[in-house]
């Protein structure tokens, strides 16, 4: 019993003294990072253009070159358009500055004779053999366009005579045809040397039809010279 509750005669209402708090350990302290020469950035990667190593296309050409013409659903090439003869002039080149080719001669020399030089053998073309399967069918499916009303007649000019050709200029279409026609293998016969007869038959869907051809040998060419079609 303590003096003070035994002198008022009432328990002592002190309040009894709290624990002390432990210290929080102090945060460590951060040394300074060495200082010493900056390194310089790395340089940043950049793209770059691949060169072209592959050829040009067809259709890349250069400035001068002209495509072959192509009408309709078969495209014939002429050698004329994309094929300069030898000895013809540039297109920047005046014709007068240019002379004419010589072609190689292959005969053999002339003999000497007792009374001076033998005359030199007259060279002629030989003439071309007649047109193969190939080729006829070919021929009439530019034909039977050209009848269908789907080629202009001027692209076969050069493969028919003058009167054949004025004759298929004046026939216009006779093939009437909603879809683009198609020939079949021709029929070759020849009746005999320097004429070949052809026939095929042209599919055009739900109607078929059948064009004749008749070739003849013109000096080193095979030209047509008449055509029927029913």
């Amino acid at each position: 019993m303590s003096p003070s509750s035994s002198l008022s005669g009432k328990p002592s209402t002190a309040k009894p003294s709290r624990p002390a708090r432990p210290s929080r350990p102090s945060a460590p302290t951060r040394r300074p990072l060495p200082t010493g020469p900056s390194r310089p950035a790395a340089p940043l990667p950049r793209l770059r253009p691949v060169p072209q190593t592959d050829p040009p296309y067809d259709d890349e050409r250069g400035p001068g070159f002209v495509p072959p013409p192509a009408q309709g659903t078969l495209a014939l090439t002429f050698d004329e358009v994309t094929v300069r003869p030898a000895g013809a002039p540039a297109p920047d080149q005046p014709a007068a500055d240019v002379a004419p080719a010589r072609p190689r001669d292959t005969s053999p020399p002339a003999r000497q004779g007792d009374h001076g030089p033998a005359a030199l053998p007259v060279r002629r073309r030989a003439a071309g053999p007649p047109p193969d399967e190939r080729a006829l069918r070919v021929l009439g499916q530019a034909l039977a366009e050209i009848l269908a009303g789907r080629r202009p007649p001027g692209t076969v000019a050069d493969r028919l005579t003058d009167a054949a050709y004025t004759d298929l200029v004046r026939a216009g279409k006779m093939i009437h045809t909603t879809r683009p026609p198609r020939v079949a293998l021709p029929h070759v016969n020849r009746p005999h040397d320097g004429a070949v007869e052809v026939c095929v038959l042209v599919h055009c869907g739900e109607r078929s039809h059948v064009l004749a051809l008749r070739m003849e040998r013109r000096g080193v060419q095979w030209l047509v010279t008449d055509f029927e079609t029913a």
